[in-house]
C-alpha cells in the first residue's frame, strides 16, 4: 500500500496574535452596532475615546514610527512590537505617518483603533493596507483616496458603517458646522466630529482658514474594499466635487442617520 501523504499545513498569517496559551491576545469589545445581525435604524455615532498621549503605548508607537521613517523601511506593522497592554492603549495613529514615505504595507491586524489621522494620505508609497479584524474602526478619513498606488487591502468590512452584508446606519454629521477659530481645529470633540484635530480641506488639501466646517459620508472602493470615508471640507464647492459614489452603495454624499437611502442588507 503506498504511504498516505504528508498532510498540507496551512500558514498561521498573524502568529504574532496568538498569546503563549495558544489562545488570541484579548482586545476591546465594540457594540456601537450588531455586526452579525441588520439592525437599519440602529442608533450610531462616533467613538468618544480620545488618546491619552501620556500611556506607555503611544510614546513606543511614537518612537517605531521615527524608527520606521529613519531605515526607510517598505513594511510598517507597530502593533506587534507592544506589549498587550500597548495595543490597547492605542485608539489612533499619530499624524506623523505621514513621514513613512517609503512605507508600501501598513498592518493594523487585530487593532485596537477607533480612528486614523487624515495624514495616512501622506503614505504616497502604500500599495497593500491590513486593518483586518480591527473591529472597533468602522470609518476612514477621506485622505486615504490620496494613496494612488494603493492595490490590496484587507479589512473585516462587516464593521464598517453601511457595509453591504448589514447596512447599519452612518453616523448623523451636523449640516454646516461652525467649529470656531482655526486654532480650536487642533482640540475637536470626536463625538461630534468624527475627529481631533482638522487641518486641511479634505478634497482641496488647502488650510481650514474660514469657520466653517462642512462634513458628509461617501462610499468609494478604495484597493479591495467599498470603505465608507469621512469627508471634512472647507467650503460646499468642494462637497460639490466629490466623485460618484460606488455602485451598490448609498448614492453620491450625504450626511448620515438612520434614514439615509441604502441597498438592502446582503444578509437580510
Amino acid at each position: 500500500m503506498d504511504a498516505e501523504p504528508e498532510p498540507a499545513l496551512i500558514a498561521n498569517r498573524w502568529p504574532e496574535w496568538i498569546g503563549p496559551d495558544g489562545r488570541p491576545i484579548q482586545r476591546e469589545s465594540c457594540t456601537c452596532f450588531d455586526q452579525y445581525k441588520a439592525h437599519p435604524r440602529a442608533r450610531v455615532g462616533f467613538h468618544a475615546e480620545q488618546q491619552d498621549t501620556s500611556s506607555a503605548g503611544w510614546q513606543h508607537l511614537l518612537a517605531l514610527v521615527d524608527e520606521a521613517v529613519g531605515d526607510g523601511r517598505e513594511e510598517f506593522n507597530p502593533l506587534v512590537e507592544l506589549s498587550p497592554q500597548e495595543r490597547r492603549d492605542v485608539i489612533t495613529l499619530p499624524r506623523s505617518i505621514g513621514r513613512l514615505s517609503a512605507v508600501k504595507h501598513l498592518r493594523l491586524y487585530g487593532s485596537n483603533l477607533v480612528r486614523l489621522p487624515p495624514e495616512i494620505g501622506l503614505m504616497t508609497s502604500l500599495e497593500e493596507f491590513t486593518p483586518y479584524t480591527s473591529h472597533r474602526l468602522h470609518w476612514f478619513p477621506y485622505e486615504i483616496t490620496r494613496c494612488t498606488k494603493l492595490a490590496r487591502s484587507t479589512v473585516s468590512t462587516r464593521s464598517l458603517f453601511g457595509n453591504s452584508k448589514l447596512r447599519p446606519p452612518f453616523p448623523r454629521l451636523r449640516t454646516v458646522g461652525d467649529s470656531g477659530p482655526h486654532s480650536s481645529r487642533d482640540a475637536l470633540d470626536p463625538k461630534k466630529w468624527g475627529v481631533t484635530a482638522i487641518s486641511t480641506c479634505s478634497v482641496c488639501d488647502r488650510p481650514m482658514d474660514g469657520n466653517e466646517l462642512h462634513q458628509v459620508w461617501i462610499s468609494r472602493r478604495v484597493a479591495t474594499d467599498v470603505l465608507p470615508l469621512l469627508v471634512s471640507a472647507c467650503s460646499a464647492a468642494c462637497i460639490d466635487a466629490l466623485p460618484p459614489g460606488a455602485d451598490g452603495y448609498a448614492p453620491g454624499s450625504h450626511k448620515g442617520g438612520w434614514d439615509v437611502a441604502q441597498p438592502s442588507a446582503d444578509w437580510a
